[in-house]
């Protein structure tokens, strides 16, 4: 997948079609030798509108094989109005995909559960031709985003919720074979509860649910999308704790991602018993400014996930994306005194960073993406709450683009470790020492060399060692002609 010139914010390294409207990650799963990540998809243009579901697959996360849409309304059918979010089972030789099955005139905030099952390893896909759980229970005033799962000789399903009586759910049902789903009630429920010190909650209900069981010792986590129809913001939470009597007892919510531009992930089971984690990173500029460009929406980059002996949520890049490694752009290391920063080198509009900042108030890293200096994405620490400030309110000279500064908590009193990816448009920042990450999209303008600097603090000492790296991009077939998928186009 290339970026062309004419296009400077199309990220090269994080999966997306090549043009379009993408959402939420769907059915992503492990099946005949592959990772298939299916995802929302608007076939007609770069806005969330006539949801099918677009489908890559890959042997090893950095090579890609566009497949043809997998699921596609069917007019006057159950599905009419969008194959909405869910996942897919490996079951055997046969690929099952289950997902929301949106029809406007029967509900505008309920989607029963739909299936589709593949025998040819996910390129075609048969339909059931009705709904595998035709009705929601009689106290759900949201229903969605079915996620399945083998546990043992049985199968699981977890649907997203809002009940009547103000808490946001997670259903738990129950099969034997895929086919026939009895309802065991409310996997785990909640009111509005507030997510640490951040003016965020756990939202009047909760979508696309993900389930990340206990293993060796370790708790599990409920990973949700905190769904608020009137009040505050959206944001995706996890609840870490364990099951007992077919229920999930957790501690508080925490953020599973402190930006403002990862909603909806979605987990694989990887093979060795390893989870990954893509989200959906959505435009932070005018929806006119990417109708235009002809797309919108990327992927994350996959992350390995798991829950610590401590109960702590921990997230870090997927090992493979490693080999996306080329030129070791800047090597830098040493110590400054003052607020006058220092010069580090030139990056390339994607690339892959580590740090080690000895960090004092005001301390941290700043990308110029400007010669003169007055376009900048920064990094750096604020002393006085303990936490990690990622600021992109001078990142675009374009008005268009969003701004705002978000933060994650940081370790006092040892130097911060740090990895950041940069591709073009999007930014993920991971604090690799405590396992966090924050997400967000940024949009410069410059056309020149990006320059990194360090930041000095007026009265401390920053010590720095700062490498990078340029991206080479995805290695993404071009669509075949029956793949449903708009070919690339020269600029």
């Amino acid at each position: 997948m290339s970026t062309a010139p004419s296009d400077p914010y199309r990220p090269v390294a994080h999966l997306r079609p090549p043009r379009n409207w993408i959402n939420d990650p769907n059915g992503l799963v492990f099946h005949d030798g592959h990772y298939h990540v299916f995802h929302q998809y608007n076939p007609s243009g770069a806005t969330h509108a006539n949801m099918h579901w677009g489908h890559f697959r890959s042997p090893d996360l950095l090579s890609w094989e566009p497949l043809p849409i997998a699921l596609a309304p069917t007019p006057g059918g159950l599905d009419e109005d969008g194959c909405f979010s869910g996942n897919a089972v490996s079951d055997g030789d046969r690929l099952v995909a289950f997902y929301s099955a949106n029809r406007w005139d029967r509900s505008t905030r309920h989607q029963p559960v739909a299936t589709a099952t593949s025998l040819d390893g996910g390129r075609t896909f048969t339909p059931r031709n009705d709904l595998v759980i035709p009705e929601w229970p009689d106290d759900c005033t949201m229903y969605r985003d079915p996620y399945v799962w083998r546990d043992g000789e049985r199968w699981r399903m977890l649907v997203g919720a809002a009940l009547a009586d103000g808490r946001g759910a997670a259903l738990l049902y129950e099969s034997a074979d895929l086919e026939a789903w009895t309802y065991l009630g409310p996997f785990e429920g909640r009111e509005q509860e507030p997510v640490g010190g951040t003016g965020l909650h756990t939202g009047e209900g909760w979508e696309c649910p993900q389930y990340l069981p206990p293993h060796s010792g370790h708790r599990g986590a409920l990973i949700f999308s905190a769904w608020n129809d009137h009040d505050g913001d959206r944001c995706v939470t996890a609840l870490v704790g364990e099951e007992s009597g077919g229920s999930f007892a957790a501690g508080p919510p925490v953020l599973v991602d402190h930006g403002p531009d990862c909603y909806a992930p979605a987990l694989l089971r990887a093979p060795g018993g390893r989870w990954l984690l893509w989200g959906w990173s959505a435009e932070a500029r005018e929806e006119g400014w990417a109708v235009a460009d002809g797309w919108a929406g990327v992927l994350t980059l996959p992350r390995d996930i798991s829950v610590d002996a401590e109960g702590t949520l921990r997230q870090q890049p997927a090992a493979e994306l490693l080999a996306l490694r080329g030129e070791h752009a800047v090597h830098a290391s040493g110590e400054t005194q003052g607020p006058e920063p220092v010069e580090l080198g030139s990056v390339g509009r994607a690339f892959d960073l580590t740090a080690r900042l000895e960090l004092a108030e005001g301390s941290g890293l700043r990308l110029l993406t400007t010669s003169d200096g007055s376009e900048h994405l920064d990094i750096r620490y604020d002393a006085a709450t303990g936490e990690l400030v990622v600021d992109r309110d001078h990142a675009s000279l374009d008005a268009r683009a969003r701004a705002g500064s978000y933060r994650m908590p940081c370790p006092v009193g040892r130097p911060a470790e740090v990895r950041v990816l940069v591709d073009h448009s999007i930014a993920e920042v991971f604090l690799t020492s405590t396992g966090q990450v924050l997400t967000l999209r940024f949009y410069p303008t410059g056309r020149g060399p990006w320059r990194l600097q360090a930041l000095g603090a007026p009265d401390a000492c920053l010590g720095y060692t700062v490498d990078a790296w340029n991206l080479r991009p995805l290695v993404v077939e071009e669509p075949s002609a029956d793949a449903g998928l708009p070919h690339e186009q020269s600029p």
